[in-house]
């Protein structure tokens, strides 16, 4: 048996992947990966594939960057953890710095945690929290949160609470708290039947007016900036999400931006809430932080929250929530090696932005495709059975995994969610590898998209 094979038995055998048909899974020729370099991926037969969904999202610079690899191995050679509760770490606590130095509005303290799920969970019981002890009985009442249909937010039982993709959350309806749900503002299936010229005016003005209803009883509106990205990548319409927080500053609720999936450059600038106008009171980052190293997660407040849980130890106000991992010294030397390079890369994203907003643009003349859906550098192309009726194909042809598999066969790594094909590459992809990319997505999507 060749190692490869070895390799590929025991997974059969033994894991439990996320988010994964496992009655298929060995049927739709899952990578093995063993090594990476650059933007590419090497699997354990030696073959390469370009990562086309920077491994979940993550992968901001690409594999074994050689100055965030050396800021590990330095770390190393000092701590590679200790608590971080009741004491601190010299390179969280540098890191925390660097996250206040260039947040958005008024955000001036950090809470670390693992990844993207537990910074939402974090922002939800801050904000749950911070109400119920301001000493205002009128506040106390605020106990409700509102999140939009279609959101993701994470898979912890807060997160799933605030999440509203049937598929992923449904089931756990008995176990979460209740939302106040504002219709997702998906202008290609507008759950408010209507048409694209109209639509976007109309789900702003819903969210507006369901907000004024339950203003008094709001704790804070969670919002994903610019798309909702676990949803198919469902862009917002123009000045939705500061329209969405005037209504949540009008009604005396918080904000929370999820910008874990959309931060740090994703949307073209270190966060998506600095390109929409967005000041919020809580902001979770995850994902891209380290670079797609290890895992680290920040939850960013404002002074006004920080400030609500002082009181002597006896008074209980402290914020009674942590994680063995927080702060680890190894994730945030990584974090900070990734900001240095995220500051470099910052003034030259646009050309790459560019390149890649134009060949994005041309997949909507092939036949098969509904929809293109871009915000930034993340991508959702949705393969449709009718472009005329925007009728779907039937869940079990699997169309989006029959084109993620024909992309591998030439090379490229992409995953999709449903019938919507993801393209999040890493910030730092070449022209060339661009090209490549939407080439090999081009034929596939020839192939694999009428079947």
């Amino acid at each position: 048996m060749t190692d490869a094979a070895r390799l590929h038995a025991l997974d059969r055998a033994h894991v439990w992947h996320p988010f994964t048909p496992h009655a298929v899974y060995a049927d739709e020729h899952p990578l093995m990966v063993v090594a990476a370099e650059g933007h590419w991926l090497i699997d354990a037969e030696g073959r390469r594939y370009l990562d086309g969904v920077a491994s979940l999202w993550c992968s901001a610079f690409g594999h074994r960057h050689p100055r965030i690899d050396r800021a590990i191995i330095d770390q190393l050679g000092r701590v590679a953890h200790a608590t971080f509760l009741g004491n601190a770490s010299a390179p969280a606590v540098e890191l925390a710095a660097r996250l206040v130095a260039v947040a958005p509005g008024a955000l001036t303290r950090v809470f670390f945690s693992d990844n993207g799920s537990t910074a939402t969970e974090v922002a939800l019981k801050i904000a749950y929290q911070y109400w119920q002890q301001t000493g205002r009985p009128a506040d106390a009442r605020r106990t409700r949160f509102v999140t939009l249909g279609e959101a993701y937010h994470g898979d912890t039982i807060g997160a799933v609470s605030m999440g509203g993709i049937e598929l992923f959350h449904e089931v756990y309806r008995p176990l979460v708290f209740d939302t106040i749900r504002l219709p997702s503002p998906h202008c290609y299936r507008c759950p408010l039947q209507l048409e694209r010229a109209s639509c976007g005016e109309a789900c702003i003005a819903a969210a507006e007016r369901i907000i004024a209803e339950h203003g008094d009883e709001i704790a804070a509106v969670v919002i994903e900036p610019g798309v909702q990205g676990a949803a198919g990548m469902i862009t917002q319409p123009a000045d939705y999400a500061r329209r969405v927080q005037d209504a949540a500053r009008r009604a005396g609720a918080l904000v929370i931006c999820d910008e874990v999936a959309v931060g740090w450059g994703r949307s073209g600038v270190r966060f998506a809430s600095d390109l929409l106008g967005l000041t919020p009171d809580l902001l979770c980052l995850a994902k891209g932080l380290t670079g797609g190293y290890l895992p680290l997660a920040a939850t960013l407040a404002t002074e006004r929250l920080f400030e609500g849980f002082l009181g002597r130890p006896e008074e209980g106000r402290t914020f009674f929530h942590g994680h063995t991992y927080t702060g680890n010294a190894l994730g945030a030397a990584a974090a900070l090696a990734s900001a240095d390079l995220l500051d470099e890369l910052l003034p030259t994203l646009r050309v790459t932005l560019e390149h890649f907003a134009a060949r994005a643009e041309q997949l909507r003349d092939l036949a098969p495709v509904g929809d293109v859906r871009r915000f930034g550098l993340a991508l959702g192309v949705e393969i449709v059975a009718d472009r005329r009726t925007r009728a779907p194909h039937p869940a079990a042809k699997r169309i989006g995994m029959r084109i993620a598999t024909a992309c591998k066969r030439r090379g490229v790594f992409l995953r999709p969610l449903g019938d919507t094909v993801v393209v999040m590459p890493p910030l730092t992809i070449t022209r060339d590898e661009l090209d490549l990319l939407f080439d090999v997505l081009t034929d596939a999507i020839g192939e694999c998209g009428d079947a």
